[in-house]
C-alpha cells in the first residue's frame, strides 16, 4: 500500500557492544518500509539485555549530558548531507553515507529513534537486494573488525563483537561490528572519520524487503553516529533534519551545530524521560480554538515523541477524538470519502478536481501544538493531511489513535518543510517552518569547498568502472544518470523545461543536452541526461567534460524548486565517434558512384554512334548476324 504506515516499534537491543565500555541500551521506535496492515504502532517498553560489562544498565537511568565550551562549539565544522525519497510513498527519507578506502556508497535511512548505523555484508546469505551492493569489507584498506573483549558480546569463536536487534513487527538485523572511514559526502565540512557500525549478515521482515540498504542512527546511545562524532569532538553535540514538503519530498540533514533562525521555537527535551526525543506538549490549537483536554494527555508512557521513521502522528485516544471533531467541524462542507485502503478507516475528504497545494492549505485549518512554555509551533495542512492514492483533488487525515498506548508518536509528516533542530547539549528541541529544498540558501550554511578533480567512479561499486574514461583528452559524449526526488508523471510535462534549466546551469545551448529514459523509482525519478558537444565540433576536452560532471557530484546545479533535489547516480564519457573512417567510406562510395555513371554514360556514347553509322538495308535482304551472347546488365 503506497500510502500506509509504518508500525511504529521498539527493538529489544540483545547485543550491542564496544571495546570501550559500549552499553547494552534498548533501542527505540523504528520505521521500516509501509506494509499493509501496519497503521497502527506498537510501542513497547525497553528491555535491557544482559552485558558482560556492569555499566550496561546505565543507559536507561540516566543519559549523560556531553556539553562543550561554546567557543569550541562554534568552532566545530558541521556536515551537510542530502535527505532524498519520500516519507509517504517510500515510508522513510535516506541520505548517502560512503564507507571505506576506496569509499562504497550506501542510501540508508535517516533514523533518529535508532541509535545504530548499518548496512549488509558482502558475506550475508540472509539480505534482501537493495539500492547499492552490499558492502566488501575485503576492498577496504581501513576496515578493521571490533574485535572480542569484555566489554562486548562475542561471536561463538570468541573473536569478533555481534550485535542482534529484534522489531515487534517481526524484522531483525544481526551481524558483527566493525570500524572504517565514513565519508559524509562533498557537502560536508567534516573530513571522512573512523566510526563503529554494524555489517550484517542476516536480516528479516521489513529489513530484508526495503529499497534502502540499512540505516543511519541518530538517537541518544553510544554507538549512535552522532554520539561517536560529538565524543571525539568533531562536532557540537546537535544535528538538524529538514524534510521536504509534499509534492517535492527530499530535503536536508546537518551534523553538528550552526547558527539557528532567531524565529526558531524551542521547546526543552527530557533526555532522562525516556532513550526517546521528547517534547514537553501541553496541548493543541485547531483553527485557533483549544482542545478541550487535559494537558497530562501528552504526558503518559514515553510522553511526546518525535521520530524521525515514524510516517504518520498518532495521539492517545483522548487526544485523536477531539482533533477528528476539530477539523471535521471547520471543513464540514466538504464531501467525506472511503480512504485509499479498505482495510483502514480513514477520515478522507474530496476538495476539488485541482491538486493544487495551495488550494489545499486555504481550505483545511491551521493546527497549533503548544508547548509547557506558552509558545505553539504552527502547522500547515500538509502537517497533518495526506494525499489520497486514487481519488485526484482528495486528501485523508495523517492522525490516528494510538490505542492502548498513551504516548504521543509524531512522525515524519508533522515536521514536513519544518526545520527539527535537536540541541542535545541543551536538552531542547527547536521549529522552523521553511522550504526544506531551499535550506541551504535560507540559513547561509556553508558547504565544504568542491574538490578540484572528477572522483572516481571505481570508488563505488554500484558504478560501472569502465565508464570512468577520465584519461582521454577527447569527450564525444557525457552520459549522466540523474535521480530527481519528483514522481514522473508530475515531471513528464515538464520534461522541456527541466532541459532548459540544466542547459542554463550547465552553460550550453538547449539542444547540447537531451533528457530520455524516465524511470519510477518510489516518488523519486531516474533519468538519462546525455550532453553533446555544440556543432561542428565532435568533442569536448577532457577539462570541460570533467568540470560539467563535477558540477553534479558536488550539487552546483540550481534547479527550480519545483524538480526537488537531485543527486547523480552514473555517468559515463565517451570517446568521439570515428567519424574518420565513415567519411572514407562514404568519399569512396561516392568516387565509385561517379566513375560507373561515367562508364555507362561512355557506353551509352558508343552504342549511339554505332547505331548512326550502320548503312540502311532493304528488309528483303539476307544478313546474315552472329548470335551474340546475352550480358549481363
Amino acid at each position: 500500500m503506497a500510502l500506509s504506515s509504518i508500525a511504529a516499534t521498539v527493538s529489544i537491543l540483545i547485543y550491542l557492544s564496544l571495546p570501550y565500555s559500549i552499553t547494552a541500551g534498548g533501542e527505540n521506535i523504528l520505521h521500516q518500509s509501509p506494509t499493509a496492515g501496519s497503521r497502527r504502532p506498537m510501542v513497547f517498553p525497553l528491555f535491557l539485555s544482559e552485558s558482560n560489562s556492569s555499566s550496561s544498565s546505565s543507559r536507561s537511568l540516566s543519559i549523560p549530558h556531553r556539553k562543550l565550551n561554546k567557543a569550541d562549539s562554534k568552532s566545530l565544522p558541521h556536515s551537510r548531507m542530502r535527505l532524498y525519497d519520500d516519507l509517504l510513498r517510500n515510508g522513510y527519507y535516506t541520505t548517502r553515507l560512503w564507507i571505506g578506502t576506496p569509499p562504497q556508497m550506501f542510501a540508508l535511512i535517516v533514523d533518529s529513534g535508532s541509535t545504530v548505523t548499518y548496512v549488509p555484508c558482502s558475506d550475508c546469505e540472509q539480505c534482501g537486494k537493495h539500492q547499492d551492493p552490499k558492502f566488501q569489507p575485503e576492498l577496504s584498506t581501513t576496515y578493521q573488525p571490533v574485535k572480542c573483549n569484555m566489554d562486548c558480546n562475542c561471536d561463538d569463536d570468541k573473536e569478533q563483537c555481534v550485535y542482534e536487534r529484534e522489531y515487534a513487527e517481526h524484522s531483525s538485523s544481526k551481524g558483527v561490528l566493525g570500524e572504517d572511514l565514513i565519508s559524509f559526502g562533498n557537502e560536508s565540512q567534516l573530513t571522512p572519520q573512523r566510526a563503529v557500525f554494524g555489517c550484517e549478515t542476516v536480516e528479516t521482515g521489513d529489513l530484508y524487503s526495503q529499497r534502502a540498504d540499512g540505516i543511519i542512527g541518530l538517537g541518544q546511545g553510544d554507538l549512535s553516529l552522532v554520539d561517536q562524532l560529538v565524543d571525539k569532538g568533531l562536532i557540537s553535540n546537535s544535528f538538524g533534519l529538514c524534510y521536504g514538503g509534499m509534492d517535492i519530498g527530499g530535503g536536508s540533514m546537518i551534523l553538528g551545530g550552526f547558527e539557528y533562525p532567531s524565529d526558531m521555537i524551542f521547546t526543552d527535551s527530557d533526555p532522562d524521560r525516556s532513550p526517546y526525543y521528547n517534547i514537553d506538549l501541553t496541548g493543541i490549537r485547531v483553527a485557533g480554538k483549544q482542545l478541550l483536554l487535559n494537558s497530562r494527555v501528552f504526558d503518559g508512557e514515553h510522553g511526546a515523541v518525535l521520530d524521525s521513521g515514524t510516517t504518520y502522528a498518532y495521539l492517545p485516544d483522548a487526544a485523536f477524538e477531539a482533533f477528528e471533531e476539530a477539523v471535521m467541524r471547520e471543513v464540514s462542507t466538504l464531501k467525506q470519502i472511503d480512504g485509499p485502503d479498505p482495510n483502514f478507516k480513514d477520515t478522507c475528504f474530496h476538495v476539488a478536481a485541482s491538486n493544487d497545494v495551495s488550494e489545499f492549505s486555504k481550505i483545511f485549518p491551521s493546527v497549533e501544538m503548544v508547548f509547557k512554555s506558552g509558545q505553539s509551533w504552527l502547522l500547515s495542512p500538509e502537517n497533518y493531511m495526506f494525499r489520497h492514492a486514487k481519488v485526484h483533488g482528495a486528501y485523508c487525515l495523517g492522525v490516528f489513535p494510538n490505542g492502548k498506548d498513551h504516548t504521543t508518536l509524531l512522525g515524519g509528516i508533522v515536521v514536513r518543510n519544518t526545520l527539527v533542530v535537536y540541541d542535545r547539549e541543551n536538552s531542547k528541541v527547536g521549529f522552523w517552518r521553511t522550504n526544506c529544498s531551499e535550506l541551504s540558501d535560507r540559513l547561509h550554511i556553508d558547504g565544504a569547498t568542491p574538490p578540484a578533480t572528477l572522483p572516481s567512479n571505481d570508488s563505488n561499486p554500484s558504478h560501472n568502472s569502465s565508464s570512468n574514461l577520465s584519461g582521454l583528452t577527447q569527450i564525444g559524449q557525457i552520459n549522466l544518470d540523474v535521480e530527481l526526488t519528483v514522481n514522473s508523471s508530475y515531471l513528464k510535462p515538464r520534461i522541456e523545461e527541466l532541459s532548459k534549466s540544466f542547459s542554463k546551469e550547465l552553460d550550453v545551448k538547449s539542444s547540447q543536452v537531451v533528457l530520455s529514459n524516465l524511470t519510477s523509482i518510489g516518488n523519486n525519478t531516474l533519468i538519462r541526461m546525455v550532453v553533446v558537444p555544440p556543432e561542428p565540433s565532435t568533442w569536448f576536452s577532457n577539462v570541460t567534460a570533467t568540470s560539467i560532471v563535477s558540477r553534479f557530484t558536488n550539487h552546483q546545479i540550481k534547479l527550480p524548486v519545483i524538480f526537488g533535489n537531485y543527486q547523480l547516480v552514473n555517468y559515463k564519457l565517451e570517446p568521439p565517434r570515428k567519424r574518420t573512417n565513415s567519411s572514407i567510406v562514404v568519399i569512396v562510395v561516392g568516387i565509385i558512384a561517379v566513375i560507373m555513371g561515367l562508364s555507362a554514360y561512355g557506353a551509352w556514347l558508343i552504342w549511339k554512334r554505332k547505331q548512326t553509322s550502320i548503312p540502311y538495308k532493304p528488309v528483303d535482304e539476307q544478313v546474315i548476324v552472329a548470335e551474340q551472347e546475352l550480358q549481363p546488365i
